[in-house]
């Protein structure tokens, strides 16, 4: 199949959008079915081929609701973390393509949870940075066992609650965490306001540490709906096959008077020097709708 030399969002359906850079090849998950996740293959994120059933609901704790997957590799074995009734798993694949499954089939946790985020840091140390359902959606962290399997959730840390005016258009509501570090620095990206909502849409704040105290960056949503796209929000990132280039993976709606179905869309970032000094910017270059360069 003939790589694309272009672009033009969105580029294929899914919400809640992970893609996995893999031995040169993307592997694209998302909330896409009721019965699980069907994995999506491709060379140019354009061309997407439909793999099948990565994870079925008869294999792991849960049975609805299959929500947000996101994967992280570690020690040659792939880890998802799902969402399922309101509740937060992890299944254990030998590759990306599945089958996930768990051998003990249980939660993290026993209290709700949803929008599970592995971040692996530099001294091996793992974290999982979720939401929480306390009167509003929170984004909470703690670390995570080198197995990957069980969580520290006495020592949880509650790090970001909908306050901002941008984030309070509809239902206070942070979700879909995503962690970068950058110099050293910790961002951890999100969205906020109810999915439904038009102006849905993705920030960040920075820490020196992994679980906080983050400060929310001044000049939030760095992603944010225009005349033609709206709903543009609960995103992941990857990275060009050559790591050089950084990829926003984003969800927006169907079109500017219909939600559903949601649809995945990419766009360049990147990092920026502050003109006023401080901590790098974080800058997604959308949400584009026109035919663009290539970015894989």
């Amino acid at each position: 199949m003939e790589l694309k030399k272009t672009y033009q969002n969105p580029v294929t359906q899914g919400a809640d959008p992970f893609i996995l850079l893999h031995d040169g090849k993307y592997y694209h998950y998302a909330t896409n079915d009721p019965d699980g996740y069907r994995v999506l293959e491709s060379e140019d994120l354009v061309n997407w081929v439909d793999r099948g059933y990565c994870f079925h609901k008869d294999n792991v704790q849960g049975n609805h609701w299959f929500w947000a997957p996101e994967i992280k590799e570690k020690n040659g074995k792939f880890y998802m973390v799902y969402s399922s009734e309101e509740h937060l798993g992890v299944a254990v694949a030998d590759s990306p393509l599945g089958p996930f499954t768990q051998e003990k089939k249980c939660w993290l946790s026993e209290r709700k949870g949803i929008d599970g985020d592995f971040f692996i840091d530099d001294d091996g140390q793992v974290y999982l940075y979720y939401v929480r359902f306390d009167n509003a959606n929170v984004i909470y962290g703690t670390r995570i066992g080198d197995d990957m399997l069980t969580m520290d959730e006495e020592n949880e840390v509650r790090l970001l609650n909908a306050e901002a005016e941008w984030e309070t258009h509809d239902c206070l509501v942070v979700e879909g965490p995503f962690m970068l570090k950058h110099n050293g620095k910790y961002y951890l990206t999100y969205s906020a306001n109810h999915f439904r909502s038009p102006y849905y849409a993705i920030g960040y704040a920075v820490s020196d540490s992994p679980l906080g105290p983050f400060k929310k960056f001044e000049g939030n949503p760095i992603l944010v709906k225009n005349d033609h796209v709206n709903g543009t929000g609960h995103h992941s990132f990857t990275t060009s096959k050559d790591g050089k280039k950084l990829i926003c993976v984003y969800h927006c709606h169907k079109s500017l008077t219909q939600i559903h179905p949601r649809m995945t869309c990419i766009d360049p970032a990147e990092f920026v020097p502050n003109p006023a000094g401080g901590d790098d910017i974080l800058v997604i270059h959308g949400p584009t709708y026109t035919e663009q360069e290539a970015i894989y």
